[in-house]
């Protein structure tokens, strides 16, 4: 029947963990490389599902890689004229980051075909501010039934105002930007982390950006640019799991590789729960108590609460001493785990984009099933605080976005094992 995560009752977490580097970077990171002809060298590389097929895709257009170490990729790209603009659509359907190979595809070669990507179901994610934002620098969209053609025989500067604050968009457009004539300003730009990420190792290959990490973003175009060496920023996301598992059965973690102050937000709500965090030099420590605070918390873009912590989140809020209210500001029908949860014994009302969680003691086991990457992690988050074992399948989902997880819990003193079933 395929692979299943088996997960005990934990009744406490203790011990200390480097973090990996973040997926939501180095998709885009792996994508920049295409700007510029040699050998690129990428540290803090996530061993997960996404990069492999990210990796796929490169290969299958003309940029191979190869793992020079545990987590240590590097990308050889070839001249712009050797390159193909034109991804295999199996591959691009797998995973939603393939968008951001639009910008360096039209940069470099002028021209791509890109299958409408694919990667977790939770509602629709529209790529109208991609598409506009590519057309003011220069570039046409042609749509057919399951593609799109998109050419930019010349790119030029353009002052751009986002709707929304897209985090995709933003990297989209800054890595046509970096190679487009002129001068191009982003109003309303996405101001996570991943993004200043994105635009430091643009930066070290010779880009000229300012601004990256604030709403207005400025790029001065420029004729070439070098290979990148550069170590992928800590992964947030899979940070704020490890917390909510703290804070869902307690005990004390200590996580190294990530920057307290770019979750800071996050971490005011994890201390309105009953989890005390604080940095140290290279990392955080967090300790809990056994069972978790009531809060309300909802999402917003960044530097509010990003909208995949949510469901680790009310995964964690399950157990709370009180009710929560939980909102999705951000995407509709990001609920689907919600069911999921209930199976285990959550106490769960959802209405419109509000949910309602009423905290029991304790969740009791039983057979869940993953529908995307985080809603597999609240699922993982859930089963740590439920009596009687629990079995989660689709656990392909979970290893898209997690390097490591189990091994990573089970010395935490969590039982948890992967198994053929």
């Amino acid at each position: 029947m395929g692979r299943i995560y088996r997960v005990g009752y934990a009744s406490a977490l203790d011990g200390s963990l480097k973090l990996q580097g973040a997926k939501n970077s180095v998709l885009k990171l792996m994508a920049a490389t295409l700007l510029a002809a040699g050998v690129h060298r990428l540290q803090n590389v996530p061993r997960i599902s996404d990069v492999e097929v990210m990796r796929e895709i490169l290969a299958a257009i003309g940029a191979p890689s190869s793992w020079s170490g545990r987590h240590e990729l590097e990308i050889t790209v070839p001249a712009a004229d050797e390159l193909s603009p034109y991804p295999p659509v199996d591959l691009v359907k797998r995973i939603r980051a393939s968008i951001v190979l639009t910008g360096p595809l039209l940069a470099v070669v002028g021209r791509a075909r890109l299958a409408n990507p694919g990667g977790d179901d939770f509602g629709t994610r529209p790529i109208d501010i991609h598409e506009d934002a590519l057309t003011r620098l220069g570039a046409s969209f042609e749509h057919f039934n399951t593609y799109m053609e998109v050419k930019a025989p010349h790119l030029e500067g353009a002052d751009l105002v986002f709707e929304f604050p897209s985090h995709t968009a933003t990297d989209n457009a800054i890595m046509a930007a970096v190679r487009a004539r002129g001068t191009t300003v982003i109003e309303n730009a996405a101001r996570e982390p991943e993004v200043v990420d994105l635009a430091a190792a643009l930066s070290s290959m010779g880009a000229r950006i300012q601004g990256a990490g604030t709403s207005r973003i400025v790029i001065e175009g420029v004729d070439r640019l070098s290979p990148m060496n550069h170590s992928v920023v800590g992964d947030r996301v899979v940070a704020a799991t490890y917390l909510t598992a703290l804070g869902m059965v307690g005990g004390r973690l200590e996580l190294a590789g990530i920057d307290f102050s770019i979750m800071e937000i996050l971490i005011r709500k994890l201390e309105a729960c009953g989890v005390s965090v604080r940095p140290v030099p290279g990392g955080l420590v967090a300790e809990a108590g056994p069972r978790p605070l009531a809060a309300d918390i909802q999402t917003l873009p960044y530097p509010g609460v990003a909208t995949d912590y949510k469901p680790m989140l009310v995964a964690m809020l399950s157990r709370a001493q009180g009710v929560s209210v939980v909102s999705e500001n951000l995407f509709s029908g990001r609920f689907r785990y919600l069911d999921e949860l209930r199976r285990l014994g959550a106490d769960l009302i959802s209405e419109g984009h509000h949910v309602v969680v009423r905290g029991v003691p304790k969740l009791v086991g039983g057979r869940v099933q993953a529908y995307d990457i985080r809603a597999g992690a609240a699922l993982v988050v859930g089963a740590l605080g439920a009596e009687n074992e629990t079995v989660i399948t689709g656990i392909e989902h979970i290893e898209r976005g997690y390097d490591g997880l189990v091994e990573n819990l089970v010395a935490l003193g969590a039982g948890i094992s992967v198994e053929e079933e």
